[in-house]
């Protein structure tokens, strides 16, 4: 049974930090691309960052560049986000999205991060 699992979302001032873990099982970790999404409420499904099966290639939206750092660990069959110097319009909710070279696709069910004073 494939498994996605976010965790690590919860209420943060203004500046503060999070780290969001994404626990995957029941597919070959390693050989998939890892991909985190947020939706903020009334808005559509957004990019957030990307990284290459192997680790070596990451992406990161414009908008969280250089706050937003992506990992993992094939190891642990695991991806991260580190986001730092948050904003209030960083709240939302985030989904970890596996995609493998066959085209198979799998998601989370997200971990809502919330922003605010």
């Amino acid at each position: 049974q494939v498994q996605l699992v976010e965790s690590g979302g919860g209420l943060v001032q203004p500046g503060g930090s999070l780290r969001l873990s994404c626990a995957a099982s029941g597919f070959t970790f390693s050989s998939h691309a890892m991909t985190w999404y947020r939706q903020a409420p009334e808005k559509e499904r957004e990019f957030v960052a990307s990284i290459s099966y192997t680790g070596r290639i990451t992406n990161t939206a414009d908008s969280v560049k250089g706050r937003f750092t992506i990992s993992r660990d094939n190891t642990k069959n695991t991806v991260y986000l580190q986001m730092n110097s948050l904003k209030p319009e960083d709240t939302a909710v985030y989904y970890c999205n596996a995609h493998g070279p066959y085209g198979t696709d799998f998601w989370g069910k997200g971990t809502l991060v919330t922003v605010s004073s």
